[in-house]
This record gives C-alpha cells, sequence and structure tokens, in this order.
C-alpha cells in the first residue's frame, strides 16, 4: 500500500490530494497544521524550524513513502535534504509558454513574494526574455479559503479578489497568473468570473504527476486520514462544508 503525507497549514493540502487520488491509489494522510498557521507570514528561520519539526514527526508517526509538502511558501524558502519529499513551486515556465502578451503573475502568500528565493527561483527558470513577472501577494485570498468565507460569503470575496488584482492585472496587462498558494484554486470559480481574459495555473495536476512517477506500487484503493495541530471539532465542521464528513483527529 502506497502511503503519501500531505500536508501545510490548513485547507490547502486539499487542492493537491484531489488531483493525486485521481493520478495515483493510495492512503493519504492529510495533516493540516493549523497551529503554525499562516505559513506564509513566517520568516524563513521561524519556517525552518517549523517545517523541519513536521517532517520529522511525521515521519516518526507514519513512516511513509512520500510526503507532498503541500504549500509554496516553504517549498521555496525552506532548504529540505530528504529525498521522499514532493514540492509545490509555481509553475511560470508552463505560463510562460501559454502567455500572449508576456506578461505573467505569482500569486504567493507575503513572505514569498518579499522572499528572494522566490527572485532566484524565476532566474533560475530562464524565461524568455519578452516574458515580465509580476509578484503579488494574495495573502489576504489565502486568509478567504482558511477561514471559509470562500463558502459562506461569496460577496465578500468578489469584493476583495477585485481589490487584490483588479488595478493591478490591468496595469500590467497580465494574462497568466500561478495560483501559488495551494489555498487558492478554491477561489478559481471567482477568478474565472471576474477575470475572464486571464489563464490561471493550478499546480496541482504538475505535482500529482510526480506522485506518480514516484509511487512504484499504488494501492488498491484510495483512502484518507485527516488530522490538525488545530482544533479538530472545528476543522471538521469546516470540512464538512465542502463535502468531507471524515472524522479528524488531533496531532501536534
Amino acid at each position: 500500500m502506497a502511503r503519501i503525507i500531505v500536508f501545510d497549514s490548513g485547507f490547502g493540502s486539499l487542492s493537491i490530494i484531489k488531483p493525486i487520488q485521481q493520478a495515483v491509489k493510495s492512503e493519504i494522510i492529510y495533516f493540516a497544521d493549523q497551529k503554525n498557521f499562516p505559513y506564509g507570514q513566517k520568516s524563513i528561520s521561524e519556517l525552518t524550524k517549523i517545517i523541519t519539526k513536521r517532517l520529522e514527526l511525521l515521519e516518526e508517526q507514519f513512516k511513509p513513502d512520500l510526503i507532498v509538502l503541500g504549500s509554496n511558501t516553504p517549498s521555496l524558502l525552506v532548504h529540505i535534504k530528504k529525498k521522499n519529499v514532493i514540492k509545490v513551486l509555481p509553475p511560470i515556465k508552463m505560463a510562460s509558454k501559454i502567455s500572449v502578451t508576456g506578461n505573467i503573475a505569482i500569486l504567493a502568500t507575503h513572505a514569498t513574494i518579499k522572499s528572494k528565493k522566490l527572485s532566484e527561483f524565476i532566474k533560475k527558470s530562464k524565461l524568455p526574455k519578452h516574458i515580465h513577472v509580476k509578484k503579488i501577494d494574495a495573502s489576504k485570498l489565502v486568509q478567504l479559503v482558511e477561514s471559509v468565507k470562500f463558502i459562506d460569503d461569496k460577496n465578500l470575496c468578489k469584493r476583495t479578489i477585485n481589490k487584490v488584482l483588479n488595478q493591478k492585472f490591468s496595469k500590467y496587462n497580465i494574462d497568466v497568473a500561478t495560483l501559488s498558494s495551494t489555498h487558492l484554486p478554491f477561489l478559481m470559480s471567482f477568478f474565472n468570473n471576474l477575470f475572464p481574459t486571464v489563464n490561471f495555473l493550478d499546480p496541482g495536476q504538475e505535482v500529482a504527476d510526480k506522485v506518480r512517477n514516484a509511487i512504484k506500487k499504488p494501492s488498491k484503493r484510495n483512502n484518507m486520514k485527516i488530522f490538525t495541530s488545530g482544533e479538530p471539532k472545528k476543522f471538521q465542521k469546516q470540512l464538512s462544508k465542502i463535502g468531507i464528513k471524515q472524522k479528524v483527529t488531533f496531532l501536534n
């Protein structure tokens, strides 16, 4: 049986789990590290300590075949030596290929946007010279998902998304944007409705392909167990709003 841990600071992992389950049958351990939400507001040293401790805990507790670090922020900012860890990174090469205007945006957390690591990642990607990358802080949009406002208050979501993105998209003539926080795909319907001329890229399928290639012996069926370092009952209630009825267990 293939055992895969997928974790981030909360809801984000779910946008990665669905394409993984479609790509390869496995036992998934979903860990929402809500005690440390949001990863995107932590310093690199804080984040490194958190992620190092979490990886050690999850390895010891579950002995997984694979760990998916389902968050762009630590994937970019934290140096991880473990070979069985798959990261989530901005799909800017794909964005550059499909952009017509040559202007693409990376939507990510505050820590990611301000980091030198993201600038280095863009540089190492060696994009064509005509491609211009705009980094946009989408922390307020991440909060909409973690607080379940994308279900409970759709008007607030529309107003907030417009406020964060509209002016920048118009000013820089953006036609492709990478959803470089795994929380953001939950807002895809809002994005498509508000910005029909912009192509929003979800890295979930790219991660799922990496997982499928790494798993040698798939399971016979999909299975998932859910853990949180936050409040299990509160998280279970939030998950029920998107149709997930499974028990949530506390794990610190």
